[in-house]
């Protein structure tokens, strides 16, 4: 999600409020159905994130939150009274330990949300040793009155134009989809709430207007994001980004933060604290897309864990010197050691279009997209929930994180790194149109080696050949009929994959002149490189072709 001042975000480059936790469903995002019993789940841009202090199957790495503690506060006295001045673990009269009297079963009063905001600051103090300097004002909105914001709100048409093909780039959102609406639905349906730096106010969702009642945890998360405006402005710089790695890879500090900080206050519901509704599930109704929702979830999963490897070195001092300089792309959060020592390269990419192909420049927007070694990985993960677990051309075992008791991570339960998207060092994209109102795109990445970019175009014929494409000639495929039905050109040179996208083969060399005539063959007798020098790639390649000729294609 977006950061800024349109009130809602509307496409993977734009800025909005700041909508931090999701609801909770079982199953869309542990496996390929929605009936399996897996950990919690959100639903558009954030998750449930739970402390599990336990270490990962495979790889032996942690991924529960660690040790917490409440050293941070100060000690409340024995009779509860106030104390003198100001103190971290009190606020408005409460310490952060005390039992408040609160009845949820009829709604919440006016005096019992500020017993409940009032605490929660306190809490959030305790175990993120900060200190909130004001009140912020927090309502509650129902579902459906959510849900209609949503959809009423007006966007821009070259906006919407880019956003349609920046997904289709992805192979996520195909042609028969509007990618805006897509996005909507998924906040819509299950967004816990929002904090929005534009009114400086917490928005609660609550499932029903008959049911207005406060979760703890979502209010903890969204009061980080108050206490984070307050003090380094989530609206300005270096927080506005427009690009969607930028919007990712800063969340992964910002929502990492506040999630790190929810699990912390999460363990300590578990260990002595009485919550209001410290455990979720439910939610508000099936994702629109599980594809566009992980690759918006990346910060929420990765964040935490790039969070707590911060302050375990530096404390929380470290974490809050961050701030002056997040990170610069999803690469630096998924892998952490590479935060402030690999930029992304800043790839150039000219506009060389013919025959009346114009470039789609939104306003207000830069003209391109970067999107990102997170996005890069989406379009690989996402044909495993779109066939039911059948293609597979990123294991599961290497998607999961798993605990060692064989459930998946509820701190960081997803892996965003894979052999065909690692080594990402930068990407453009440019969306053209031409006068009958039909669309192409030219996407350049720039990548560490050309091994990288040798597996990236191995994983990428694979996603090709599982949306159904032929391959016509060299470089060339077609992907005949579907939702994303056209033309392809990929060719390599050394660390460079530039990808050229038309609606028809004709129409590539018009989108991009360079490619040159093209020279196709019988697609039958063509057979790539790549998917002849194991067995292994030689199963997955066949595995995925299989599928492409049996699913169909949706939004």
């Amino acid at each position: 999600m977006g950061n800024a001042n349109t009130g809602k975000e509307i496409d993977s480059d734009a800025t909005g409020s700041r909508v931090a936790r999701v609801g909770c469903r079982r199953g869309t995002l542990g496996g390929a159905t929605a009936t399996e019993e897996k950990p919690e789940q959100s639903a558009q841009d954030g998750q449930q994130t739970g402390p599990t202090g336990q270490q990962a199957g495979p790889t032996g790495q942690q991924t529960g939150p660690g040790q917490s503690a409440t050293s941070c506060a100060a000690a409340p006295p024995e009779d509860g009274s106030d104390p003198d001045a100001d103190a971290k673990g009190w606020e408005n009269g409460i310490w952060y330990d005390e039992s408040i009297d609160v009845n949820q079963s009829d709604g919440v009063e006016k005096a019992e949300r500020k017993r409940i905001v009032s605490r929660t600051m306190a809490r959030v103090e305790a175990v993120r040793c900060i200190e909130f300097d004001q009140s912020v004002p927090v309502s509650v909105l129902s579902r459906e009155e959510y849900r209609r914001q949503q959809a009423s709100g007006e966007t821009d048409e070259a906006l919407r134009k880019f956003d349609n093909v920046k997904f289709e780039a992805l192979m996520l959102v195909n042609e028969s989809a509007d990618s805006i609406a897509v996005q909507n639905r998924n906040r819509g349906s299950g967004v816990l709430g929002f904090y929005s730096p534009r009114n400086d106010e917490i928005v609660v969702i609550a499932e029903s207007a008959e049911d207005l009642r406060i979760d703890e945890l979502t209010l903890a998360h969204e009061l980080m994001h108050a206490w984070q405006d307050a003090r380094y402005d989530l609206a300005g710089s270096p927080f506005d980004a427009k690009l969607r790695d930028q919007v990712n890879a800063r969340n992964g500090l910002v929502e990492g933060d506040a999630s790190y900080t929810e699990a912390l206050y999460e363990q300590q519901c578990g260990e002595g604290w009485e919550c209001l509704d410290a455990k979720r599930g439910g939610g508000g109704g099936e994702l629109a897309n599980i594809g566009v929702y992980l690759m918006k979830f990346q910060p929420y999963s990765d964040g935490p864990a790039f969070v707590r490897m911060v302050r375990q070195v530096g404390g929380w001092d470290a974490v809050n010197e961050m701030y002056a300089n997040p990170p610069a792309s999803t690469e630096q959060v998924i892998h952490p050691l590479r935060y402030e020592t690999d930029p992304p390269t800043n790839v150039s990419l000219n506009d060389t279009a013919t025959d009346g192909w114009s470039r789609v420049r939104a306003t207000d927007r830069p003209g391109y997209g970067r999107l990102g070694e997170a996005a890069v990985m989406m379009t690989f993960v996402y044909p495993y929930y779109h066939s039911q677990g059948e293609a597979q051309i990123v294991p599961p075992e290497e998607w999961f994180d798993y605990n060692e008791s064989g459930e998946l991570s509820d701190f960081d339960p997803l892996n965003y790194e894979s052999d065909y998207s690692a080594g990402w060092d930068g990407d453009r994209l440019h969306v053209y149109e031409n006068p009958s109102g039909e669309f192409g795109y030219v996407w350049r990445l720039a990548w560490d080696s050309p091994q990288n970019a040798e597996q990236f175009v191995e994983g990428y014929r694979n996603v090709l050949y599982y949306w159904g494409a032929e391959k016509l000639g060299p470089n060339v495929w077609r992907i005949p009929d579907g939702g994303f039905a056209d033309a392809f050109y990929v060719s390599v040179d050394g660390r460079n994959v530039t990808i050229v996208n038309a609606p028809t083969v004709e129409q590539l060399s018009e989108v991009r002149p360079d490619v040159g005539p093209i020279a196709t063959t019988d697609a039958t007798n063509e057979t790539d490189a790549g998917d002849e020098t194991t067995t292994e790639d030689e199963s997955v390649s066949i595995e995925v072709e299989t599928n492409a000729t049996t699913t169909t294609a949706d939004g």
